[in-house]
C-alpha cells in the first residue's frame, strides 16, 4: 500500500504543471470578461489578479490597473473601485492612489454607483467570456480539422440488446429522439449515454416512412482511456459508417460550435439533475484533483485533445459560475434581478447571511468532490 502511494505522489508533478497552465489560462479569460465590460461601463478597475495571496510580480497600467500573479494559483478575481459597498474615507483613497502616482478615481468610477443593468453585465461577462472562448476553440477546430461527422444510418444491431427488443433493424435512419431532430450519430451516443433507465422514443425512417419505437437504454459501468469509470446508457446500436471529418466555414463553424456548447451545457446539466434526483452516482462528481488528473492524462495527447478539454473546461467553469449561489457570479445576478424587480437591493443582512451560506455551500462541495477525487485517484490506498 506504501508503494503505490509512493508512485501516486511521484507521479504528481506531471499533472500539477499542465493542470495550472490550462486553469490559469481559463481563469484569465473569465477575469477579462470581468475587465472590459467593467472598462466599457467606466468603472475603474484597481486589481487584475492571477491566485490569490501575497503578490509575486506585477505590474501598473495607465489606467491605474495592479496586473499581478499571486502566490496560490487556483483561480483569480478582478478587483474594481466602489465594488462590495466597502467605501474607505475620500482621503484614504486618495493618498492610496497618490502612493502609485495614480489619479484617484472620481465617484462616477465606482461600481456601486452604476446602474444595476450595468452591474448585472459585468458580473454576467466572466461567464460569458468562458463561453465564447469555448465556442472560439471549437469553431477554430472545425474549420482547421474539421468536426467528424456520422450519418445516423444503424449498422448493427447488437443480439439480445434492448434496440434488439425495441425493433430496430440495420438500414434504420434515426432522426428524433424524444422531439429532438438527429443528424449525427455522435448526438445518438451521447443522449443514450446520459439517459440510462429512462424511456426513450426514437423515431426511425424506414422503407419510405417513419414510425417511432419505443426503448429504455440500460445502465453499464464504462472505463474512460485514463481508467476513470462512469455509469453510461446503453441500447446495442452501432452506425454503418465510420464517420469523416467534415471541415466548416467560419460560419458554419461557429454555428456548429454553438451547438456543441448547448449540447455540453445541457448533458452537464441533466447529470447534475440526475445527482440532485438520486439516478446518478453522486461519487462521479469531480473537482480539482480529478480536473488536474485529466489535465496531465490530456497534455501527453496531441493538441486537438488539449483544446478540446480546455473547451469543456470553460464550459464547466462558465456554468458552474451561473449557479445562483451567493459567492459566485450568478449569486450576485440574483441580487440585482431582485434590486431591478423591487426597485432597491436586498439589505445587506440578507446578503450578508447569503454570502455565509453560499460560501458554506461551495465549500462543502468542495470538500466532497475533493473526497471522491482522492478516493479515485488512490483506489486501493484510501477506502
Amino acid at each position: 500500500m506504501l508503494d503505490k502511494l509512493l508512485a501516486k505522489l511521484q507521479a504528481a508533478p506531471d499533472y500539477i504543471l499542465p493542470f495550472l497552465v490550462i486553469l490559469t489560462i481559463l481563469v484569465f479569460v473569465h477575469e477579462m470578461g470581468h475587465y472590459l465590460i467593467a472598462r466599457y461601463n467606466g468603472v475603474r478597475v484597481e486589481v487584475f489578479s492571477i491566485g490569490f495571496g501575497p503578490e509575486l510580480f506585477g505590474r501598473n497600467d495607465r489606467h491605474g490597473t495592479r496586473w499581478k500573479f499571486s502566490m496560490i494559483p487556483l483561480g483569480g478575481y478582478v478587483k474594481m473601485y466602489g465594488e462590495g459597498d466597502d467605501h474607505e474615507p475620500p482621503e484614504e483613497t486618495a493618498k492610496r492612489y497618490k502612493e502609485r502616482g495614480l489619479a484617484p478615481p472620481r465617484s462616477e468610477e465606482s461600481f456601486h454607483n452604476k446602474r444595476v443593468g450595468q452591474r448585472a453585465a459585468i458580473v454576467a461577462a466572466g461567464p460569458a467570456a468562458n463561453y465564447v472562448f469555448a465556442v472560439l476553440i471549437f469553431a477554430a477546430l472545425f474549420v482547421s480539422i474539421g468536426q467528424r461527422v456520422t450519418t445516423p444510418v444503424i449498422g448493427e444491431v447488437i443480439a439480445g440488446s434492448v434496440a434488439e427488443k425495441a425493433g430496430f433493424r440495420v438500414g434504420d435512419t434515426i432522426v428524433g429522439i424524444d422531439d429532438q431532430q438527429i443528424t449525427r450519430f455522435e448526438q445518438i451516443i451521447g443522449i443514450v449515454q446520459l439517459h440510462p433507465g429512462v424511456p426513450m422514443k426514437f423515431v426511425v425512417a424506414r422503407d419510405g416512412a417513419e414510425r417511432t419505437l419505443d426503448v429504455t437504454p440500460v445502465k453499464e459501468e464504462t472505463t474512460d482511456a485514463f481508467g476513470n469509470v462512469h455509469s453510461v446508457g446503453r441500447i446495442g446500436l452501432k452506425p454503418d459508417n465510420i464517420g469523416r471529418m467534415v471541415q466548416h466555414g467560419p460560419v458554419g463553424a461557429i454555428y456548429e460550435a454553438g451547438k456543441e456548447t448547448l449540447a455540453i451545457t445541457w448533458g452537464s446539466l441533466t447529470a447534475i439533475g440526475q445527482m440532485i434526483a438520486g439516478t446518478r452516482n453522486s461519487n462521479e462528481l469531480g473537482g480539482p484533483v480529478m480536473i488536474a488528473k485529466y489535465s496531465g492524462d490530456i497534455w501527453k495527447l496531441d493538441a486537438t485533445s488539449i483544446l478540446w478539454f480546455m473547451a469543456n473546461l470553460s464550459i464547466s467553469l462558465g456554468l458552474i459560475n451561473l449557479f445562483p449561489v451567493p459567492m459566485l457570479d450568478g449569486g450576485h445576478l440574483l441580487f440585482y434581478a431582485y434590486e431591478a424587480a423591487r426597485g432597491r437591493p436586498l439589505g445587506a443582512r440578507l446578503q450578508e447571511y447569503g454570502f455565509r451560506i453560499g460560501l458554506a455551500l461551495v465549500i462543502g462541495l468542495l470538500v466532497f468532490a475533493t473526497w471522491n477525487d482522492l478516493r479515485k485517484v488512490f483506489q486501493g490506498v484510501i477506502t
